[in-house]
């Protein structure tokens, strides 16, 4: 788990920034709002607006000569007014104002009014102009707050982007300096620990020759140095796979596998299809740091004794997948114990996959991480 320390700092911020990504998800949806009124027929030419609102003002004042002048139609003018304030200016909403206060007086006269209310035609237009005033106030404002809004969102979206690029570039320096450390433990302090094991095993055999007291601590001490020459090489191996730069996910797993028996002396077998190899390296890096903890996680917290590691692929899916005949995964689960669970959700997201963990039936625990495979490019067969 200590390889995994370095990249779980940044990770917490995560749902931080998925908080804002979906705020900027939500004030994308009345940007589309506002693009749909702004793409409507009537914000594409103003031309077109006048005519249909000419039109709108004519098919009102037709109706309302058919209705007589005992049940005018004023309120009804308000619709081509509403249009033209909306979509067009507040001159254009104006003109329709005037236009439908001159169809109002056409309709009554020929329907036979009496006489013209010119006072009632002036407190029509009075309205009509302060609806439009009003209206078109409104639309200034509503495309005021969506400028606003739109230069929100790309903002949000510029910093969620960033974030992004950053914890990207913390993964690959997190691994860089894994792989550093993996290498400095096996070369440096691996063969130091060697040759102070040959020197040991030379200097034992010149005490089996003089026959001294001393012999029997000496192959003690070599057996010491020889301990600590594998658990050199355990760590190493924790901190990076020299199997996975050189041949494979599938090569590394099946190591991982040989390597638990040896060392904790359960049953840990891998099963795969055929030989693998991701493309992106950091993806394979994240999938054999989940198979690691996972592995980890079954011995120390599980107490088990089998451990099956499989790889599985379709076209579209690549599937891994950790069980165990332990003692099950717990309903529920402290914070001190779910350290290795972040560290494993936090290291699918990094590959961009699906990670689950259930109980495996009756008893047992199983992860499964699923990774989507994109036209093919994200693996290579060997």
């Amino acid at each position: 788990m200590s390889a995994w320390i370095f990249p779980l700092c940044h990770g917490f911020y995560k749902s931080i920034m998925a908080t804002r990504f979906d705020t900027a998800s939500r004030l994308t949806k009345s940007d589309e709002i506002a693009a749909s009124l702004r793409g409507s027929p009537f914000g594409r030419s103003r031309t077109s607006l006048v005519v249909i609102c000419i039109f709108l003002v004519g098919v009102v004042g037709y109706i309302d000569y058919l209705t007589g002048y005992e049940r005018p139609l004023l309120l009804f003018y308000l619709l081509p007014i509403s249009l033209a304030a909306w979509f067009g200016t507040l001159a254009i909403a104006l003109g329709i104002a005037v236009l439908s206060v001159a169809v109002s007086l056409v309709s009554d006269v020929a329907a036979g009014i009496p006489a013209l209310g010119l006072w009632n035609a002036g407190m029509a237009f009075v309205s009509y102009a302060l609806f439009a005033g009003l209206l078109s106030k409104l639309q200034t404002l509503v495309r005021e707050l969506d400028r606003r809004v739109q230069e929100r969102t790309a903002a949000l979206q510029r910093e969620v982007a960033e974030r992004q690029r950053l914890d990207r570039e913390i993964a690959r320096v997190a691994d860089r300096e894994r792989h550093r450390l993996g290498q400095d433990l096996h070369d440096s302090l691996g063969q130091h620990l060697t040759g102070t094991a040959l020197a040991a095993q030379v200097l034992k055999e010149k005490l089996e020759l003089r026959s001294a007291s001393e012999t029997a601590e000496a192959e003690k001490l070599v057996r010491y140095v020889e301990q600590g020459i594998d658990l050199t090489r355990n760590l190493a191996r924790g901190f990076f796979s020299p199997e996975l730069d050189a041949d494979g996910l599938t090569v590394a797993l099946q190591g991982l596998a040989e390597n638990t028996t040896e060392r904790f002396g359960i049953d840990c077998v891998f099963e795969g299809e055929e030989p693998l190899r991701i493309h992106d390296s950091a993806i394979a890096t994240q999938l054999y740091r989940i198979a690691q903890e996972a592995v980890a996680n079954s011995i120390k917290h599980a107490g088990a004794q089998q451990i099956t590691i499989r790889l599985t692929m379709s076209p579209s899916e690549l599937s891994l997948a950790i069980s165990d005949d332990g003692i099950g995964f717990p309903d529920r689960l402290s914070r001190s114990k779910g350290l290795g669970l972040q560290l494993m959700r936090h290291g699918a997201s990094l590959a961009g996959a699906s990670f689950d963990i259930r109980r495996n039936g009756l008893r047992g625990t199983i992860v499964t991480c699923r990774l989507n495979l994109q036209d093919g490019t994200d693996r290579e067969k060997q």
